[in-house]
């Protein structure tokens, strides 16, 4: 490798460094304390005024789990795969459209949920680790929350830490129930960017969360 090349391999490295903290969930404080890398070295590192050392990168490999290739982004790229044409199937009538590779990260899917013919029962909740965001693309989905009951309907969207019981049913008369489904099995969230708007009314979207409750 060229030394051009190097140099502009170190000058990216800030964003991925940065990118790899934030999908380990983790702070520069708390990086700093783990490592014994002060936070401002870490900081003019992510911010590419640093060029960062072999010793300092394979530490913080092993504090974020990913391999020196990947914070340099000389990683080969996945061998390319066909992309789904179909739902998957599952026991009870569900389909799931995989959206991502689930390698670590965010894990995105489409749901399907079937129209039943009676009333369904309170769903069947279930628990682990990780946070969930869920949006209803079509129809009316009913979430189960702990203690709680949601009723969804397109355009509604819930977050929620999964270790809070939960569960999910269709309620559509006569027909299926698409939702969205953003996972982070390590309890990764989203991180909203968008600026408020100043200066003029906003409407605020029907956004559903733990301390809202409705009976579907």
């Amino acid at each position: 490798m060229a030394v051009d090349d190097v140099d502009g391999t170190l000058a990216a490295m800030g964003p991925r460094l940065r990118a790899a903290r934030e999908r380990h969930g983790a702070t520069l404080a708390g990086v700093s304390r783990a490592t014994g890398i002060s936070s401002s070295t870490l900081s003019r590192m992510e911010t590419g005024r640093r060029k960062p050392t072999l010793e300092v990168l394979l530490q913080l490999s092993k504090e974020y789990g990913a391999g020196l290739d990947e914070l340099a982004g000389t990683a080969p790229a996945p061998a390319t795969e066909p992309r789904a044409t179909a739902l998957l199937s599952f026991g009870d009538d569900k389909a799931v459209l995989p959206l991502t590779r689930y390698v670590g990260g965010l894990h995105a899917h489409k749901h399907v949920l079937p129209a039943l013919g009676d009333p369904p029962a309170r769903p069947r909740q279930v628990s682990h680790d990780g946070y969930e965001w869920l949006c209803v693309l079509y129809g009316r989905l009913w979430l189960a929350l702990g203690d709680q009951d949601l009723l969804l309907t397109a355009g509604d969207v819930a977050e929620f830490d999964t270790r809070t019981p939960h569960g999910v049913a269709n309620t559509s008369p006569g027909g299926p129930v698409e939702y969205l489904i953003m996972f982070g099995p390590q309890g990764e969230r989203l991180r909203p960017r968008t600026p408020p708007a100043t200066g003029r009314g906003t409407h605020q979207p029907n956004r559903a969360r733990a301390d809202q409750e409705e009976q579907p």
